[in-house]
């Protein structure tokens, strides 16, 4: 079990991260190359395999156990209109999920995936950014070492979501705190929000923005102040991933801006992961450009849970599969380009 005492001591592990194995990744790329077709035809395929061998440090990657970890969460920003579905959805699907009657279910089954859901206190929602903090340090800290501890060393592969009423708004502001930019280029529909949703969905993000803005300077302070529970655990997750040296995949909007941090942290922060795809969420593309992730799948898709990213597991095993079992010009006894 990890915790962290303060936000100084996350911040140093947040900066003293392991690197890739260049070596294996190295050996993967010269086996691609012998592999039975023209150079480099698989694309991305081919660059993903290579990610694999680079996190898992072995020149043979492997997936066989890869997890899906969704963190939920509740918001009191919720309380300001600035969703379609009432605040109460959050724990009523968590209880989905432990039933087994959510898509994330489904995806986690299709893709061979362990799906493991952590609620995180959503009876009790955080505070509202608009007139404090969401969480103090405690609470933050508390969460970010829930979402470490969710992360079992020696996995292959890891998926991260989440489930919080509210949270595309939280997303939006911790976004533009990073990244700066008016709160409407960050936020969008979310759950569905009408014309008037979306006004107050911006007027929460200018307003939180104001309120903290000595503060927000400092990413986990931002993180702290406008941030949530889930989103602090999964920045907590993809911390733990790396230290561990497993690849991850991100869901949307509110996983990516939750681990934002890190890349604000540490210039590689992030080279340990792929975006599983872009939502329709018009803040999202932006902020992966802002990352320098490019996507996986473009499916308009803006249903959270870890969707994007466990249908992203499939495109993975996919070109995996290629590469382990293809053969070389030599041993299919095909003539290679002169």
């Amino acid at each position: 079990m990890t915790a962290f005492a303060t936000l100084a001591d996350l911040a140093d592990a947040c900066r003293a991260l392991p690197a890739a194995d260049a070596t294996a990744a190295a050996a993967v790329w010269a086996r691609q190359d012998t592999l039975t077709k023209p150079p480099r035809s698989l694309g991305r395929l081919e660059a993903l395999v290579a990610w694999l061998a680079a996190w898992q440090g072995r020149a043979a990657p492997r997936l066989e156990a890869v997890d899906v970890l969704v963190f939920a969460g509740s918001h009191g920003v919720a309380r300001r209109g600035v969703s379609a579905f009432p605040p109460e959805v959050t724990a009523q699907m968590v209880a989905n999920f432990d039933a087994g009657g959510a898509a994330i279910n489904q995806l986690a089954r299709l893709a061979g995936a362990r799906l493991s859901v952590v609620a995180l206190e959503v009876e009790r929602p955080t505070g509202d950014f608009t007139r404090g903090p969401a969480m103090d340090e405690p609470a933050f800290l508390a969460a970010v070492a829930a979402g470490w501890n969710a992360v079992t060393p020696g996995l292959d592969l890891v998926c991260l979501g989440e489930m919080g009423i509210g949270n595309t708004t939280v997303a939006a502001a911790l976004a533009a705190a990073l990244f700066g930019g008016p709160a409407e280029d960050w936020v969008g529909p979310g759950t569905g929000v009408d014309a008037d949703g979306l006004k107050r969905k911006a007027a929460a993000v200018r307003v939180g923005l104001a309120r903290h803005a000595d503060t927000v300077a400092d990413p986990l302070a931002a993180a702290m102040r406008l941030g949530g529970r889930e989103l602090a655990a999964m920045l907590g997750a993809a911390l733990a991933a790396r230290h561990h040296r497993i690849p991850l995949l991100l869901d949307g909007y509110v996983t990516t801006a939750a681990v934002a941090p890190l890349a604000r942290l540490a210039p590689d922060g992030l080279a340990h992961a792929q975006a599983g795809h872009v939502s329709a969420e018009a803040g999202h593309r932006r902020l992966l450009g802002r990352l320098g992730l490019e996507p996986l799948l473009d499916l308009g898709m803006r249903l959270g849970e870890g969707s994007g990213a466990c249908l992203a597991v499939p495109v993975v095993r996919g070109a995996l599969a290629c590469f382990s079992g293809m053969a070389s010009f030599d041993e299919a006894g095909v003539a290679a380009k002169g």
